[in-house]
């Protein structure tokens, strides 16, 4: 047992869909269905950690300080975090450190967002020094980039359409099971080749949406969940922030190019990520059972099985052909559904995976529960470097 571990005794979340509502309104609803679930008072929280989604503004409203005074002010401690897509990751590390560090026994990680329609554009105005404002002034939106990662496994692997396809029609059916996903249809491979083409070779349902929707955890120590009777609960064995190190040959959203100041051990950025997530947590990829990883488009999720090192480079495709990603599979990826199923609400994404595989090694998943479930890995992508990889065991 590593000493970074603390248990995940309680989780919750709110529908993912287009709710046109505030994002306090999601999270306060996911706080409370996770406090249900661990058992506690909100009284009893004493630090809130909140992953901030850019729509927060500011003064007012940032993430931490706003759900503390959306449940009530209890004195906790708060703390906000922004790292795009990794936000949620980075506040449930900033909820282990102060577990760890002895300054609190439990504390509620949240993440809310309401989205706008079409892409997540940066802020107006003009920011010639800002990598993001830049790619949009050229035109190159968040699917450009997906498209150029499913063309270069198309060059490189010869992956198909048709495996690309198969991964919206796999996530789509699990997806249809979960009753917080947005999206609960099963679809088939001609819907997807019948769908308006994006960029090229990506079609509308090759890529994400955007969506409102909320998740929280309470996590605590390991003292506090033996004291409640819970010396069982899921643990969170690492958590991965980790930045790459060496210059990318591949574009990474929202960067046309980077540098680096390591010479030597070259590790790419989404390899880094689960990478360090093993090595903290001291198991293999050989011990996990099941996978939710950031499908932003359907090629990606392949590129993801390989970073995550759940097969060798090239080889996804042959897996997911064979039906190992399914739920029922050797390595069930997504038996959420996945992005495909939920759209992206930015600061709630990263622990809305950990959500799931909660539940998955609880063994509360129903018709998409992953059998004998023991070790679960996250993992996403932010901009400007950020990532993220989560392991649970139980």
């Amino acid at each position: 047992m590593s000493n970074k571990e603390v248990a995940i005794i309680g989780v919750g979340m709110h529908p993912w869909g287009k709710w046109g509502k505030n994002f306090v309104e999601y999270g306060v609803v996911a706080a409370r269905a996770a406090l249900k679930d661990a058992g506690i008072h909100w009284r009893d929280v004493g630090f809130v950690s909140g992953a901030a989604t850019i729509r927060n503004g500011y003064p007012g409203q940032v993430a931490g300080a706003t759900f503390a005074q959306a449940l009530g002010w209890n004195g906790a401690q708060v703390n906000t975090s922004y790292a795009a897509c990794a936000s949620g990751s980075q506040a449930l590390a900033a909820a282990r450190s102060k577990i760890l560090s002895g300054e609190t026994e439990v504390a509620l990680v949240i993440g809310s967002d309401t989205t706008p329609k079409g892409f997540l554009a940066p802020a107006k105005g003009e920011r010639p020094d800002d990598p993001d404002w830049v790619r949009f002034r050229l035109g190159i939106t968040n699917p450009t980039y997906f498209a150029l990662y499913a063309r270069r496994r198309m060059e490189i692997y010869g992956d198909t359409l048709e495996d690309f396809a198969a991964v919206k029609v796999k996530n789509a059916e699990h997806g249809f099971a979960n009753p917080y996903a947005r999206y609960r249809k099963k679809f088939t491979a001609a819907d997807v080749a019948a769908s308006p083409m994006v960029a090229d070779p990506l079609r509308l349902m090759d890529v994400c949406a955007t969506s409102d929707g909320a998740a929280a955890l309470i996590v605590c120590s390991l003292a506090y969940a033996k004291k409640l009777g819970k010396a069982d609960a899921v643990k969170v064995a690492a958590i991965s922030t980790v930045t790459p190190t060496f210059p990318s040959a591949i574009v990474e959203m929202p960067d046309l190019a980077t540098d680096s100041a390591v010479i030597g051990n070259p590790q790419s950025f989404r390899a880094a990520l689960p990478r360090k997530a093993y090595e903290e947590a001291g198991i293999s990829p050989k011990d996990v059972s099941v996978v939710e990883c950031y499908d932003l488009s359907t090629a990606l999720e392949l590129d993801w099985m390989e970073d995550l090192q759940l097969c060798e480079r090239g080889e996804a495709a042959k897996l997911l052909r064979a039906g190992e990603t399914k739920v029922g599979g050797r390595i069930p990826v997504n038996p959420s559904g996945g992005l495909a199923c939920f759209g992206e609400a930015v600061p709630a994404q990263a622990l809305a995976q950990v959500c799931e595989l909660t539940w998955q090694l609880r063994g509360q998943a129903g018709e998409r529960q992953v059998a004998g479930a023991k070790v679960g890995i996250t993992a996403n992508q932010g901009l400007f470097g950020h990532g993220s990889s989560v392991i649970v065991k139980r």
